[in-house]
């Protein structure tokens, strides 16, 4: 780490527990697995320093569950992991979401499936954007491309996971993590209130409070349910985040996020040199996902090309978004492989030609 005034050349994965730090998180519990590891060495060496808790727990499974524990005191909370660590914290997640506690968790994706190897892929979208564990439950999940957002989305997650009061996921790939650039050290959040629902509050009648997720007759789970899926609707509707480029006259729009939209840019640009008129849409966040930034281009977009570091995953939600109005086909590489400029560009023509979907 070089600090220079208030800004710092650190890695991203670094540079979400700054972040974390300046959303006045209060404790970190986690398990270190390559390429996420740095952020619990980093949180190991920052919160002790500034008076907030650090634990590493003994395993993915027990750090997510003291997550839980320290949320439903209204507590700050944050974990971190990869691909194999975020499955085994899937079933506490649907806690979470049920509990509706609001927490953040940090994906570093890894190549998967099975142990793969530590090469960056962007297929844990699934797990983490649909659910993921049982039941039907939504997270916040924010999608930086650079350490500056690592650090500024990991404290707009917590805002956002309080003011819904549900978990919040940061999900980068294994190069964002590990990349280094320099970050401008935002200002931090102002003190917040107490949350009101904790455990150790009581509520307007006197009575203490109290959280469960078992409701054994059916119309009451109904309603629980009614409830949360009202919430993530208003979730969809008020929260779509999606940075646009070169957009407004583009026939071929390019949808990429993470790493795959650094080198999607870099494509249109190359593009646009050759006299094709392309553009990028680049999610913010994929829950929920930028369906109006995608709908505004089919006034004049031929074709659209999902970029990932998948098989594809997020190519579902983008021919949703567009309601087959136009044709979407794939550009993907994975196994830690990224898709090369060369590639896309070609993707891209291949889709203006009415290539294969």
């Amino acid at each position: 780490m070089v600090e220079y005034n208030n800004r710092i050349l650190l890695k991203g994965n670094e540079a979400a527990v700054y972040g974390a730090l300046l959303a006045n998180c209060d404790c970190f519990f986690g398990y270190p697995i390559t390429p996420a590891s740095e952020i619990a060495h980093t949180a190991a060496r920052l919160f002790p320093k500034l008076k907030r808790v650090f634990v590493q727990a003994e395993s993915e499974i027990g750090a997510i569950n003291m997550v839980i524990g320290a949320a439903a005191m209204g507590k700050r909370a944050m974990t971190g992991s990869s691909g194999l660590g975020i499955s085994l914290k899937q079933e506490a997640v649907s806690y979470l979401a049920a509990y509706e506690l609001p927490a953040v968790i940090l994906d570093i994706t890894r190549s998967g499936p099975g142990l793969g190897n530590i090469g960056p892929e962007q297929s844990d979208y699934f797990q983490v954007v649909k659910g993921g564990g049982h039941g039907g439950y939504r997270c916040l999940v924010f999608t930086p491309d650079s350490v500056q957002e690592m650090c500024d989305m990991t404290m707009l997650a917590f805002d956002l996971a309080e003011k819904y009061r549900m978990p919040a996921y940061v999900m980068a790939d294994g190069v964002i993590g590990q990349m280094m650039e320099s970050l401008t050290l935002p200002e931090p959040l102002p003190p917040r209130e107490d949350s009101p629902w904790a455990l150790n509050k009581k509520d307007a009648e006197g009575n203490a409070n109290m959280l469960t997720t078992i409701y054994l007759e059916h119309d009451e789970l109904e309603e629980v349910s009614r409830k949360l899926h009202a919430k993530y609707e208003k979730v969809k509707q008020t929260e779509q985040r999606a940075e646009n480029y070169l957009t407004g006259d583009a026939e071929v729009v390019l949808c990429a996020y993470g790493v795959a939209a650094r080198v999607a840019r870099r494509a249109v640009d190359v593009l646009r040199k050759k006299g094709i008129k392309a553009g990028l849409v680049r999610p913010l966040m994929v829950f929920p996902f930028p369906e109006n930034a995608l709908k505004d281009t089919l006034s004049h977009a031929r074709a659209i090309v999902a970029v990932e570091l998948s098989a594809g995953q997020m190519i579902e939600d983008v021919k949703l978004a567009v309601e087959c109005r136009v044709p979407v086909s794939l550009c993907c590489r994975y196994g830690g492989n990224i898709p090369s400029v060369a590639e896309i560009c070609a993707a891209a023509e291949n889709a203006l030609k009415g290539g294969a979907r």
